[in-house]
């Protein structure tokens, strides 16, 4: 390896950890802090079980509408601007909830945080992504990733290991403090990123969904439906069914993000030995059985069951997804990334929704699972139906 290409590698592990300091930011903290704290929101009588349903699918309301935004906002020139307009208005948005108790308040709040993280999500490794295809180093976008896994590890821990100290909406206080460094690293290190994408007229106007693409971007409904429940739930779900288990209980979130963060690179092999499609079954398969086992076993076992085969699978959908329709679709760029996370998060919007409804209407939160095995299992179809090979 000659000292430029040495050189060039060190700036790519540089904005790779941009990338995954944005998506810790957003992401994992932002956005999924709240499923660890939801138990002791119930607890200090803050909201109800329903009304937790209802912000989370306010928030995925907001991620939904956030990457509709970044569709239209995908100019190569324009991303760095935007990306760092929504990690600032995120963090922004997650100290603001220190300081609100009242539920409408706070459901507006956790929706402007939906499309702040919508935005990011989608755009941040888009640009990275850009700057990597452009140095032909883009094997190395699955990294990015670690981003969501280290976020919950770090949530976790932040919620549960604050919790004697903390009440109320007080407890995004150390949510909060953790945004701050990210948000300084991830500016400073994403203000630095040239991208010269040079893009044909007849790329541009290239259908983003053909034969090829179509089964795949179906899929991805199963995907987005099927583990939204668990990442929602399984925190509150442990706190329903633990029973003398109190150090499972409380640590069920970490478990769940550990088994997230050390897939990451297994996954990021695993596609690239078996190829994408592959790796994909393989993860809508191991979510199914972690969905399911909850059902099976109504204790915490099943629960913990769950934290860890959803943990470790739901990422691989993600990320072999992305390079997937990025195989059949090369000259898409951000607008590719955009319309997979509209997908992605229009499917999330229907998992708290109808965990709500059946609750309501006498059901258990358990039983509510049942929806993400299906989910699982119509992902794993149209995976199925995905050709292997593109097609003219």
């Amino acid at each position: 390896m000659t000292s430029t290409d040495q050189a060039l590698r060190y700036q790519a592990y540089g904005y790779i950890a941009a990338g995954i300091s944005s998506l810790m930011l957003v992401h994992a903290i932002g956005r999924f802090a709240f499923t660890p704290l939801l138990p002791y929101f119930i607890q200090d009588h803050l909201i109800t079980i329903t009304q937790g349903a209802d912000l989370a699918t306010s928030n995925y309301l907001g991620y939904l509408i956030g990457a509709l935004l970044a569709v239209y906002l995908n100019r190569p020139d324009r991303l760095k601007r935007y990306v760092r307009l929504g990690l600032i208005i995120n963090a922004a948005l997650t100290l603001l909830q220190c300081f609100t108790a009242a539920y409408t308040p706070l459901l507006l709040l956790r929706l402007a945080n939906g499309i702040s993280n919508g935005l990011v999500f989608v755009l941040a490794p888009a640009l990275i992504l850009e700057w990597l295809s452009e140095h032909q180093l883009t094997r190395l976008s699955g990294l990015v990733y670690f981003g969501v896994g280290l976020g919950l590890i770090i949530s976790g821990i932040l919620v549960d290991w604050t919790a004697p100290f903390f009440t109320g909406q007080w407890r995004w206080l150390p949510i909060a403090i953790a945004c701050i460094p990210l948000l300084i690293f991830s500016l400073y290190q994403i203000s630095k990123i040239q991208i010269h994408p040079q893009v044909k007229t007849s790329q541009i106007q290239q259908k983003l969904f053909d034969t090829n693409s179509t089964p795949l971007f179906i899929s991805y409904i199963g995907a987005g439906l099927g583990y939204i429940l668990p990442m929602t739930f399984l925190p509150a779900l442990a706190h329903q069914v633990g029973g003398d288990h109190g150090f499972l209980v409380k640590n069920v979130w970490l478990i769940t993000s550990l088994s997230c963060s050390l897939f990451i690179p297994i996954w990021n092999s695993l596609g690239a030995r078996w190829g994408d499609r592959q790796a994909l079954l393989g993860s809508y398969w191991i979510q199914g059985l972690g969905a399911l086992l909850v059902l099976v076993m109504p204790n915490i076992w099943g629960v913990l069951a769950c934290a860890i085969f959803v943990g470790a699978g739901f990422l691989g959908s993600v990320m072999c997804t992305q390079r997937l329709a990025r195989f059949f679709q090369p000259h898409q760029g951000p607008k590719l990334s955009a319309a997979m996370i509209t997908i992605y998060a229009g499917a999330q919007l229907f998992g708290p929704w109808m965990a709500k409804f059946w609750i309501e209407h006498g059901g258990s939160l358990q039983q509510s699972f049942a929806v993400g095995v299906l989910a699982f299992i119509w992902g794993l179809f149209w995976t199925w139906r995905t050709p292997k090979k593109m097609t003219a």
